[in-house]
């Protein structure tokens, strides 16, 4: 199994869930059917060189961020790529530093009933 988590520009997250719903490679709907545990959490990047149209300033963090959201799922070895592919293509802004796709192995999984 693999780990995905794509850290994805606020303004492009929509569309990279119907890309992954599309062609059916995960069913966002239905428990098991190609991708497990897909989470959307919004989050700040510290990023001073992006757009200034995109940045606003964090009171927590002291700095100036883009807000962002990372995506994470769970996908059987033989989807990765085709997962990663449809991320990326969906999440394309044309800027540097739009986001990032990481994959990492998952060693085990142990379902909570």
């Amino acid at each position: 199994m693999k780990e995905i988590k794509a850290f994805i520009r606020q303004h492009r997250i929509a569309d990279v869930l119907q890309a992954l719903g599309d062609p059916g490679l995960c069913d966002l709907g239905a428990a098991g059917a190609g991708c497990h545990n897909i989470t959307v959490s919004q989050v700040q990047r510290p990023l001073a060189g992006a757009d200034p149209a995109q940045q606003h300033y964090s009171m927590d963090l002291a700095e100036p961020v883009v807000a962002e959201y990372k995506l994470e799922l769970v996908c059987a070895d033989d989807v990765a790529d085709a997962l990663v592919d449809a991320i990326a293509k969906a999440a394309h802004t044309g800027q540097p530093e739009a986001g990032w796709i990481f994959v990492s192995e998952v060693q085990r999984a142990v379902e909570i009933r």
